[in-house]
This record gives structure tokens, C-alpha cells and sequence, in this order.
């Protein structure tokens, strides 16, 4: 195989993985804590119609992100193009890159809505952001034992 065939595998194999594990991380969190322990949703300062719309709209995005990438997935396994390992690191990253960018981003930064309400915060966020950050150094740990295995797939 060629070094550029070869490299655009390596990189559907990170958007794969990548997209999958953000379509995922949304999934789980609109699961649980939007709907089965309504906590809160994902826009909260309006009405209740524009919050549940407003999970709706992650609902969709968490759907279109996961099912893109496991089309991507299915196409490289069909090319016989990809190694579970390799591909098990961006899915880790994308886990942790929703995880942190909510927790972070939508919940302190912009302030759309927080973990939970009318309790004291700062364990829910110190839980939230912790996992996030464990779920990525998974995925860099990964990465590095990949890169450093030298796997070619």
C-alpha cells in the first residue's frame, strides 16, 4: 500500500473514531441526564418547549455524528484498512472532547446549562470534568502505545 493511501486510512480512521465517540458521549448525555434523570437540558434559559427542542437538536447531532462515523468505520474494515486498536483512541478522545467541551464550554463558559440544580455544584462539576479528563488520557495513552508500537494499520 502507499505512503498516501496510507495516510488518508490513518486519518478516516481518526475521523471514524473521532466521530463516533462524540456521537456516543452526546447520546449517553442526553439519555441519562436530559431524559431518564432530567436534570437539566441542553439550552435551559427559555421555555421548556426551547429546552426540549434544544435536546432534540443534540439528539440529532449525537445520532448524525455516531452514524457517520461508524459508516466511515464500516467502509475501512470493508477496505480491510483498519485496526481496532488505532481506532480505539480517537473514539476514547471524541468521548472525552464532548465530555470536556461540555463541561467546560456549555457549562461555565456560556453558561447554557449546568449538570444539575438546587444542589451544591461543584462535586457534579469536579465529577464531570474528571471523568472527561480520564476518558482522554485513555485515548492518549492509546495513541502513544500505537505510535509507539509502530502498527502500520
Amino acid at each position: 500500500m502507499n505512503y498516501k493511501k496510507q495516510s488518508s486510512f490513518k486519518g478516516q480512521t481518526a475521523w471514524s473514531g473521532l466521530l463516533f465517540g462524540i456521537g456516543l458521549m452526546a447520546l449517553v448525555d442526553e439519555i441519562i441526564f436530559h431524559q431518564l434523570l432530567q436534570w437539566h437540558h441542553f439550552y435551559d434559559w427559555d421555555t421548556p418547549f426551547i429546552g426540549i427542542m434544544s435536546d432534540g437538536l443534540l439528539n440529532a447531532f449525537g445520532l448524525f455524528a455516531l452514524v457517520a462515523g461508524l459508516f466511515m468505520f464500516a467502509d475501512l474494515k470493508r477496505k480491510q484498512a483498519i485496526s481496532l486498536r488505532r481506532w480505539a483512541s480517537p473514539v476514547f478522545i471524541g468521548l472525552a472532547g464532548f465530555q470536556l467541551f461540555d463541561g467546560i464550554i456549555n457549562h461555565k463558559l456560556l453558561q447554557i446549562h449546568q449538570v444539575r440544580y438546587n444542589v451544591d455544584i461543584l462535586p457534579y462539576d469536579l465529577a464531570w470534568n474528571i471523568f472527561g479528563v480520564i476518558l482522554l488520557t485513555i485515548g492518549l495513552l492509546l495513541l502513544y502505545t500505537e505510535k509507539r508500537g509502530g502498527r502500520s494499520n
